[in-house]
């Protein structure tokens, strides 16, 4: 690996985690009603209807993912209400949504409603494996499309092979894709934050027993190689339950190895327990790195002041340089649009939700017909569009060969949350990987 990329024979490191691995996930969604309208109207008189399915988890322990569900959903159906021209066809839209209520045999059940009995000619989703893969399966079985994003490509490419531990019996999907960023994304981005702050190079790890909690500890795909190479000293107690209530033996752990360094990859409610924990038994690291439960400005207030300067993974803000290949919205003003229509701040699936839908009335204008399904297919496979959250173009050089087909890469910065006045804000510290999304300002340890 050099500095903060993986090289080739990495990539394919870290794409070896077995089913049991991948499968595992924890999602979940709440909803936030908008009215601001901020897409234009398409064209006019729509005659024949084309269904697509959306399934998130607007219920269950990760409800932040889908908090913006039904502004975007609100905008998108404004969009469309006109219908979408294909060709010389003008053809009605409509949205059938599914909660998977964070539960994967619940997620492959609406699938097959969507399916089965709702007649959808496209399914998006967006919002960790338990969610997306469950519905990218079911979508593959049943030959319909579709489109997912939320959660690290292996997760999705190598999670749904037949034999996830054997990359020569690997094949690409004929109806399914996924674009995000990968597990060497989110490696590199906090490294590079790390070597901002003067440590001791003692890194504690928090990894539960779920999907990305084993990706992350794996000795041969996750941290551990990436630490060793770089001179961490990695502490790792062992996996854990997702909504545990006792961090003891975590925080005893961390404070022998005089850990000025914690990372993970956790959900919200147990980074709460843990930082608090972990501050009454006096743990006080100068560097707290966390992967998923720091996404969210509520999951950051719910800290207090003792969430200054903690740091996360960045996918979208309103700062990206993007606009939407719908509307011409930028990231600025769809932020400002949901926080004006739900009284609340903006949260990084808004961008990601908002991009499933531009992605697929794109591949849906150029399918031909929309009601064929391999010609649908087809058109998603071709995508190279500029969306709210970058370029999705499948087939790129950005991702090792065997999974181009499928997958594209979308990019991952790294921030830090910082209070100002009563509430927190993010400052984009590191861009290493994605130069072109600005910098906020450097990394500060923490207080």
């Amino acid at each position: 690996m050099t500095k903060d990329h993986l090289n080739a024979k990495d990539h394919l490191n870290v794409m070896s985690f077995d089913r049991r691995r991948v499968l595992q996930g924890i999602a979940g969604g709440f909803a936030a009603a908008g009215t601001t309208t901020l897409f234009a109207p398409a064209v006019r008189a729509a005659n024949k209807p084309i269904k697509i399915g959306y399934v998130s988890p607007k219920s269950g322990p990760l409800a932040a993912f889908a908090e913006a569900d039904d502004f975007v959903l609100g905008e998108f159906r404004k969009f469309i209400k006109d219908g979408v021209k294909v060709g010389s066809q003008t053809y009605s839209v409509e949205v059938v949504t599914k909660d998977s209520q964070s539960n994967p045999n619940r997620a492959a059940e609406v699938a097959k409603e969507l399916i089965t009995r709702d007649n959808v000619s496209l399914i998006v989703v967006g919002a960790t494996p338990e969610t997306n893969n469950p519905v990218a399966t079911q979508c593959e079985l049943e030959q319909v499309p579709c489109i997912s994003s939320v959660a690290p490509w292996q997760t999705n490419f190598i999670g749904r092979q037949a034999n996830p531990g054997d990359p020569k019996s690997w094949k690409p999907f004929d109806y399914t894709f996924h674009y995000f960023w990968g597990l060497e994304d989110v490696i590199g981005v906090f490294t590079s934050m790390w070597s901002q702050v003067a440590t001791n190079k003692s890194v504690g790890a928090l990894f539960p027993n779920d999907a990305d909690g084993n990706a992350w500890g794996d000795t041969t795909i996750g941290f551990p190689p990436v630490m060793a190479k770089q001179g961490f000293k990695l502490t790792d107690p062992g996996r854990f339950q997702n909504l545990t209530d006792d961090f003891s033996s975590q925080i005893a752990a961390f404070r022998g190895a005089d850990a000025e360094i914690i990372t993970g990859v956790i959900i919200p409610p147990d980074f709460t327990t843990f930082w608090n924990q972990a501050r009454q038994k006096g743990l006080k690291p100068k560097v707290v790195s966390v992967a998923k439960a720091l996404l969210f400005p509520a999951s950051v207030q719910a800290l207090g002041k003792g969430g200054n300067n903690i740091s996360t993974e960045v996918w979208w803000t309103p700062t990206h340089p993007y606009k939407s290949s719908l509307s011409g919205v930028s990231a600025a003003d769809l932020a400002k649009g949901y926080e004006q229509a739900s009284g609340k701040q903006w949260t990084q699936p808004i961008g990601f939700v908002h991009s499933l839908f531009e992605v697929a009335i794109d591949a849906i204008k150029r399918s031909g017909d929309p009601a064929d399904g391999a010609a649908l297919a087809k058109a998603i496979g071709a995508t190279k569009l500029d969306t709210i959250v970058g370029q999705v173009a499948f087939g790129s050089s950005a991702v090792p060969p065997f999974a181009a087909k499928n997958i594209a890469k979308t990019p991952l910065v790294g921030g830090q949350w910082r209070l100002n006045g009563d509430k927190y804000n993010m400052v984009i510290t590191d861009n290493k990987l994605a130069p072109q999304i600005p910098l906020g300002g450097d990394m500060q340890a923490l207080s």
